[in-house]
């Protein structure tokens, strides 16, 4: 599991007034809490935030505070963050301090492996659950989950209780619910108004009854 460490100032104050003028000054206003361990509001530089949770490990980095004393050596992860609906930049975040040797619950993407059989011969490869939860001590969660598909044909589907993982991971469920499926691409068929459908078929009933009528006529 990737590890960081991350620079954090001590927040005496916060309210949205405060928080405002903390972005305008390029500060992100954040809080620290967990199990046991009291909220304490921070402030961090969100360039580094977002520099720690860019890699491969994503929001399950460790992130190891520095900076303050009170908190100095303490690892968290980012549970949530705001952003801002127009920028996408950071407004806020939550981190929550963990502990090594205990083992979390984390999320953890999925990863495609191979081609299946099934879509070589036309079939669509749906990804049901982007992402699968773990638990797991911190140390070793894994980047992603490898999930080989090469066998899979048309009409085959994968369930959680068939997902491997690598020993001391648990894959968290209450239900054997389904990871992956393989279908048959359905052509596109163009609907027809029932209503037109009728209409159009009753007019061709009147022309049919008229051009008859016409005809007897015609014959006397």
């Amino acid at each position: 599991m990737a590890q960081v460490e991350l620079n954090v100032d001590i927040r005496e104050k916060s309210g949205k007034g405060v928080a405002r003028k903390l972005r305008a000054a390029g500060k992100l206003p954040a809080v620290v809490y967990g199990k046991g361990f009291e909220p304490t509001t921070i402030v961090v530089d969100p360039k580094e935030l977002e520099i720690a949770v860019s890699g491969e490990a994503g929001l399950n980095t460790l992130i190891t505070l520095k900076g303050v004393a009170a908190l100095d050596g303490k690892v968290v992860i980012l549970k949530d963050a705001s952003v801002h609906p127009i920028r996408r930049n950071m407004i806020s975040a939550d981190l929550y301090a963990i502990n090594l040797k205990e083992k979390s619950t984390f999320l953890v993407p999925i990863n495609i492996v191979g081609t299946a059989v099934g879509q070589t011969e036309g079939g669509s490869l749906q990804l049901v659950r982007n992402e699968l939860e773990v638990l797991c001590l911190p140390t070793e969660v894994p980047q992603a989950i490898d999930i080989d598909v090469t066998a899979l044909e048309i009409g085959d589907t994968i369930h959680i209780e068939e997902v491997v993982v690598p020993g001391g991971i648990e894959l968290v469920h209450d239900v054997n619910f389904t990871v992956i499926t393989l279908s048959i691409i359905k052509e596109e068929v163009e609907e027809v108004d029932e209503d037109e459908l009728e209409a159009a078929e009753g007019a061709e009933e009147t022309e049919d009854g008229s051009d008859a009528e016409g005809d007897e006529a015609a014959a006397e």
